[in-house]
């Protein structure tokens, strides 16, 4: 049995990452997935000219907790001074390791010329990362994409470059930026870098595990090191244990039956209060609610009822009804 490691950081024999989410990975979060089998877990992605400026946002972003650990903080940025200094503030907050964010495709960020729009560069890609592993005495790991679009694929020289100025493990995301979250993620490009003779650092992959299944056939079919997953996991922190159990057994795990959902988002209500504050922490659980209830016929009223109530017990009290509530409501 070969234990993955990046850097001293041992992971277990095939590893599976929860990804950073804006506006989703963040404790309350990241606590209910570590608790179904989330080996290794990283922060929303974080400004690096914020964390300079001392905006309040980003830095709160950088709170990270013993029992999450292992855990990356995730910085983005596309100037290397910036980088550098803001690497140096996530060198003093301990995490386990640094993860930078070459990856994300939304707008606001690709126009800053960072997150994925520095795939158009790949010299300035490896000046960042470079002005980052310099600074910092973490391990540094890289998130990024296959290329900007289907013409300049250009990962496997992206990967070689990064290696090569001291990245410890590599995740690539099996789209272009092109492509943002549509259409199908293509792994037959991580694959070729993990194959790779030059390459001896972990490589995992990320887009499309949605099912135990997706996940057996994509570990057996591209050898990776690991799974990173991401939009499955939101509602459904029961994704990595169901995942290990079907890569160990061959079997399914029970599904999580009503009880089990509304523990599992009591806990995520209770944490995101008490890392949020009352205010936030109820609006910013909102979202979560039709994930935790996804299938169950005619939920429509309760979901209202929690997305517009704003007193804690009177939420807890409507999400504790819901198992007698819904008990012969089929769950797809």
């Amino acid at each position: 049995m070969r234990i993955v490691k990046i850097a001293n950081i041992e992971l277990g024999e095939f590893p599976l990452l929860l990804a950073p989410m804006e506006d989703v990975s963040d404790p309350p979060f990241r606590y209910v997935c570590k608790q179904y089998g989330a080996d290794l877990m990283y922060t929303e992605f974080i400004s690096s000219e914020g964390l300079i400026r001392d905006a309040i946002k980003s830095r709160k972003k950088l709170d990270i907790f013993d029992y999450e650990k292992p855990i990356g903080i995730q910085i983005f940025g596309g100037d290397e001074e910036a980088m550098a200094m803001s690497a140096k503030i996530v060198d003093a907050c301990q995490p386990d390791l640094l993860d930078i964010n070459f990856g994300c495709p939304v707008k606001k960020v690709v126009c800053k010329g960072a997150g994925a729009g520095v795939l158009k560069d790949v010299d300035l890609m490896v000046r960042l990362t470079k002005a980052v592993v310099k600074s910092t005495t973490l391990p540094v790991t890289v998130k990024t994409r296959l290329g900007w679009d289907d013409n300049s694929i250009n990962i496997l020289e992206v990967a070689e470059r990064l290696q090569d100025v001291g990245i410890k493990a590599l995740t690539v995301h099996g789209r272009t930026r092109a492509q943002m979250y549509k259409g199908s993620a293509n792994w037959k490009y991580i694959a070729e870098v993990k194959n790779n003779p030059r390459m001896h650092i972990p490589i995992f992959g990320n887009g499309d595990i949605t099912s135990p299944e997706k996940a057996f056939e994509y570990k057996n079919t591209y050898g990776l090191d690991g799974m990173m997953i991401g939009r499955a996991s939101i509602g459904y922190p029961w994704i990595f244990n169901e995942i290990k159990h079907f890569l160990n057994t061959g079997t399914h795990l029970a599904k999580p039956t009503l009880e089990n959902r509304v523990e599992v988002c009591l806990s995520h209500f209770n944490k995101s209060i008490e890392w949020k504050g009352p205010k936030l922490g109820v609006l910013e659980m909102r979202p979560h609610y039709t994930n935790y209830f996804k299938g169950i016929d005619h939920f429509k009223d309760t979901r209202m009822k929690l997305v517009t109530t704003e007193n804690i017990d009177q939420i807890k009290q409507i999400l504790l009804e819901i198992p007698e509530k819904y008990s012969n409501n089929l769950i797809v």
